[in-house]
Parts: C-alpha cells; structure tokens; sequence
C-alpha cells in the first residue's frame, strides 16, 4: 500500500494552537487507524499450488482400473537412434531397454508420456507378460495429441536386424486391447523373450 503522508497544518478561523493540535492529532489517530484497518483486512498471499506433470495427470485416469489402448512393438532395429536400446527415462530399473517381463524386473515400453506417466506398470494379459513405461514413441505422441488416441509401444527386442519387423507385426494385435494399470504382483507370467535367433514368440 502507498504511504499516507499528513498535510502541512495550517491556522485558519482563529483556531488556538491548542484546537489545532487536537485537529493534528485526530488526523493521525485516523491515518493510522485506516493503515492498521487496511493491513488487518488484506488478503493473504495464496498458498503455494504444488506442481503436478501433465503426465501424473492422466496418470489418475489409470489407478486402479484396466484401460483400452491401441498396441504396438518395437525394437533395437527401429529405435531411435536405429540399432539401439537407447530409452527416454533412464531409471534405477533400467539405464536401456529391456526386462525380463516379470513385475519386479518389467519389459521396456514407449507412448507419450501425458497418456502414461514414465516409471507407470502395466500388465499385457495377451503375453502374459509386466511392462513399464521408460520411452518416448513419436508416433504414439502424434496420436494423443491429435485424438487423444491410446497407444502403447511395447520391447520386443534388442535384435538390430530387419527380420523383427516381422516378429513386431505378427505380435501387432487388431483394435483395442484391455492392460491393467498399476497392476499388482502375481499375475501369470511368460519371460521367453518374444523374438529371439530369428523366431518370433506369438501371443498366447
């Protein structure tokens, strides 16, 4: 707030000296009457908002309940950069792409990460098989940011040869397909990696 600084005093109408200093002095009380008037009904400073990521956002959408989405597969071969297992979200699990597909050590997948917040579980019932968010996959991103279209990319892997393109079509399921978020331990499990010396695992 401004500062309110009091007039020059002036002696006007034959005021004693003594009026005008109770004059004075009213005018203080009442200055400082309003200044403490005005400190005790300003608002307070709002509280600090906590920041949360777009990604743990849609993250809530997810917490305790299956979801739909669009299924696809990659590997060393068509990563980015080509031939690597390079990963968006290095972490404690994984510094590249990988995993055995159990829930203690879960396979590598991409999407955008306002769909599926990075470090996110889900269980793949078709290859009975846990998979965690750690990549980026730039088509999935064009995809949501679009249409909000769902779309998981899971590790099929690190072979850099072309003929797992093939394995990653075959694995390629039609339509939507129902994952479990967050999904506790102790769901069947199939660690056989899903292609491996030029053959593919099918789904089932």
């Amino acid at each position: 707030m401004r500062s309110v600084t009091p007039a020059r005093t002036t002696h006007r109408g034959g005021r004693s000296a003594l009026g005008a200093t109770l004059l004075v002095l009213s005018l203080v009380l009442a200055l400082a009457g309003t200044v403490v008037g005005c400190a005790r009904s300003a608002p307070a400073a709002p509280a600090a908002q906590a920041w949360t990521r777009p990604a743990e956002s849609a993250q809530v959408r997810y917490l305790s309940s299956a979801a739909r989405s669009n299924i696809t597969f990659y590997a060393a071969y068509d990563n980015d950069p080509p031939g690597s297992r390079e990963i968006a979200y290095p972490n404690e699990r994984h510094r590249e792409a990988g995993g055995t597909g159990t829930f203690d050590d879960p396979t590598t997948l991409a999407t955008d990460p306002r769909e599926l917040a990075p470090g996110t579980v889900i269980y793949y019932p078709p290859l009975r098989r846990y998979f965690v968010m750690e990549d980026d996959c730039a088509e999935c991103i064009d995809d949501w940011q679009r249409s909000r279209r769902p779309r998981l990319d899971l590790w099929t892997s690190a072979a850099a040869e072309k003929g797992v393109l093939d394995c990653e079509e075959e694995l390629t399921p039609d339509g939507l397909v129902t994952v479990e978020i967050n999904p506790p331990p102790g769901r069947p499990v199939d660690t056989r990696p899903l292609y491996s010396g030029g053959r593919c695992r099918s789904s089932g």
